[in-house]
C-alpha cells in the first residue's frame, strides 16, 4: 500500500496549517474571530449598503438640521430650488435669485440636476434636494467598500467605507445646502472603482454621464479616457477606444464652455473666464506660477494627500484629481483653495479609490509575497487614514448630530419663522440670503440688494444680522435698498431683533 493511504482521513493537510492546532496555536483564536465577524461582514455588499445607509441618515440629519435653524442659503440651496421647481413643472430653468429672466443654464451646465423634478413634485420642498444630495453623496461608499472587501478583506473595508463617509470634502458638501455635483460623487466612485478593477467599458459608461453634472467634469471624462487608453497600451491592446473618450470629454468641455453656456447667459458669454489665471490680462506664462502661491493650495494638496495615508499618491488613479485640481488652484478665485466649502467632494472618491488601488499592488496589508515593509507601509498608510478622518471630524458639520445644542430651537429662529408666516404663499418677496432659501418652495423670490423689476415685490423680508455681507448681498446694497423701500412708502409689519418685514401697501 502507498505510504500516503495510510494517513488517516482526518488529518490536517500539511498545505492548511490553520486545521493544525500544533502547528498553529492560534487556529482556533482565529477561527472564533471570524465566527464573530460574522456571514454578513464576509460579504461585501452588506458593509457596504449598511455603512451608505448609515451615513446618507447621518448626511441628511446634518442638512435638515441647519435648514430648520435657518442656516440654509439662498445662494446655493434657493437657487437649485428654483430650478428644479421649473423642471417639475416643465419650464425652462429661470431663477429669479440669479436676476430677472436667469436661465440657470447660462451659469453653469448641470441639466442632469432635471430628473429631481418628478421627486419635487411629489414633495415639492427644498428637503427634497437635500435628502436627493445625501443619497447620492453616501452612495459613494459602496463600490468604494465593496472593492476594499476584496482586496484586502472586511477590516479594509470598515476602515475605506468609514474614512469616505466621514471624509471632509464629502461631509463639508453634504451639509452645505444642494449643489450638482451630488451626482458627480457617486459617478465618480463607480468610475473609478471599474478603472481599477480593469473594467474599461464600465468606467467609460459610468463617466460619460458627467457631462451632464458640469461643464468642467468633461476633462475628468477625458482623464478617465487617458487612464484606459494608457493601460490598454501597456497591455499590447488597442488604445483606440480610451483616446475616443478623451476626445469626447474635451469637446464636450470647449462645446459646454464656448457655445452652450454663453448661448443661455445674459451677457453672452462664460462668467467664469475671468477667475482663470486673471483672465486676459494674466500673461500665459505666469499661470504655472499661480499653482503653489499663496501657500495655502499647499495646505490643500498636503490635506488631501494625508486623507488616504499617502497611500494613494502610489496609485495611477489619483491622476483623475488632475483636472479639478488645475482649474482650482489657477483660480483667482481664493474659496477655491481652501478645504471649506464643496469643492474637494468630487475629489474624495478618486482619492480612496486610488487608496484601495494602492492596497492591492502592495499586496494587502500582510505585503505582496510575504513582504513585511509592503504590509508595514500599508497599515502605516491606513492608520493616517484613520487618524485625518478622526482629527477632522469635529471641525466639519458631522459633529453636530451628537451636539444638543445643535437640536434646540433658539428664539431668534422662532422670530423668523413667525415673521415668515405673514407672507402669504404665491407673494413676491425680496429677501436676505438665508431667509431667501426658506421662502423658494411657495414664493417668489428675489435678493433684496438688487434693483426691482416692475412694480416691484409685494415684500421685503430681511435679516440685518445676515452674515453673508460680501456675497450675494452686501450690507450696503441692502441698506440701500431697504431705503428705497421705505421711501416708496412700504410699510413695516414685523419689526424685531435685527429681523424685518415690509408690505407695499
Amino acid at each position: 500500500m502507498p505510504l500516503a493511504a495510510a494517513t488517516p482521513p482526518s488529518a490536517a493537510s500539511p498545505a492548511d496549517p490553520t486545521a493544525d492546532p500544533i502547528a498553529d496555536p492560534t487556529a482556533g483564536l482565529r477561527t472564533r474571530a471570524a465566527g464573530l465577524a460574522g456571514p454578513l461582514l464576509r460579504r461585501p455588499a452588506a458593509p457596504a449598503w449598511g455603512l451608505a445607509a448609515g451615513f446618507a441618515a447621518l448626511y441628511l440629519c446634518v442638512a435638515v438640521n441647519r435648514y430648520r435653524r435657518g442656516l440654509s442659503k439662498a445662494y446655493d440651496l434657493g437657487i437649485f430650488e428654483q430650478a428644479v421647481r421649473a423642471y417639475a413643472h416643465g419650464q425652462a430653468p429661470i431663477v429669479p435669485l440669479k436676476g430677472p429672466g436667469y436661465h440657470l443654464l447660462g451659469d453653469h451646465f448641470h441639466p442632469l440636476i432635471a430628473v429631481l423634478a418628478p421627486f419635487y413634485r411629489v414633495f415639492p420642498s427644498p428637503l427634497t434636494l437635500v435628502a436627493a444630495q445625501a443619497v447620492l453623496m453616501a452612495l459613494a461608499v459602496v463600490p468604494l467598500t465593496r472593492w476594499a472587501h476584496e482586496v484586502a478583506g472586511a477590516r479594509v473595508a470598515l476602515v475605506v467605507g468609514c474614512a469616505t463617509g466621514a471624509s471632509w470634502g464629502i461631509v463639508r458638501a453634504a451639509a452645505d445646502d444642494f449643489h450638482e455635483i451630488a451626482f458627480a460623487v457617486p459617478l465618480l466612485a463607480f468610475a473609478a472603482v471599474a478603472l481599477g478593477r480593469r473594467r474599461p467599458l464600465a468606467a467609460a459608461l459610468w463617466s460619460l454621464p458627467l457631462l451632464l453634472v458640469k461643464e468642467d467634469l468633461g476633462l475628468t471624462v477625458a482623464a478617465v479616457g487617458l487612464l484606459i487608453a494608457w493601460r490598454a497600451r501597456r497591455e499590447r491592446r488597442t488604445p483606440v477606444p480610451g483616446l475616443v473618450l478623451a476626445v469626447v470629454g474635451v469637446v464636450a468641455t470647449a462645446l459646454v464652455v464656448l457655445v452652450v453656456l454663453p448661448s443661455f447667459n445674459p451677457h453672452g458669454g462664460f462668467d467664469y473666464w475671468q477667475q482663470l489665471g486673471g483672465g486676459a490680462r494674466a500673461p500665459f506664462w505666469a499661470l504655472p506660477l499661480r499653482l503653489g502661491w499663496p501657500p495655502v493650495k499647499w495646505l490643500l494638496l498636503f490635506l488631501l494627500a494625508a486623507t488616504t495615508g499617502f497611500l494613494g499618491l502610489r496609485s495611477p488613479l489619483v491622476l483623475l484629481c488632475v483636472p479639478t485640481l488645475g482649474w482650482r488652484l489657477l483660480s483667482t478665485n481664493p474659496h477655491y483653495w481652501g478645504v471649506s466649502y464643496h469643492y474637494s467632494a468630487v475629489l474624495m472618491p478618486v482619492l480612496f479609490a486610488a487608496l484601495v488601488d494602492a492596497v492591492r499592488r502592495t499586496g494587502g496589508t500582510s505585503g505582496a509575497g510575504g513582504a513585511a515593509g509592503a504590509g508595514r507601509r500599508v497599515r502605516r498608510g491606513l492608520a493616517v487614514t484613520v487618524l485625518v478622518a478622526v482629527v477632522t471630524l469635529p471641525l466639519y458639520p458631522l459633529h453636530e448630530v451628537v451636539m444638543p445644542e445643535a437640536w434646540r430651537t433658539s428664539p431668534r429662529v422662532a422670530e423668523a419663522r413667525a415673521m415668515l408666516r405673514l407672507v402669504p404663499d404665491g407673494a413676491a418677496v425680496a429677501a436676505s440670503n438665508r431667509l431667501a432659501a426658506q421662502l423658494t418652495s411657495r414664493a417668489d423670490v428675489t435678493l433684496v440688494c438688487r434693483a426691482p423689476v416692475g412694480a416691484g415685490p409685494q415684500w421685503v423680508a430681511v435679516d440685518l444680522r445676515d452674515p453673508s455681507v460680501k456675497a450675494p448681498c452686501a450690507t450696503a446694497d441692502t441698506a440701500r435698498m431697504l431705503a428705497f423701500y421705505r421711501g416708496a412708502g412700504y410699510l413695516p409689519r414685523f419689526e424685531r431683533d435685527g429681523l424685518l418685514l415690509l408690505e407695499r401697501p
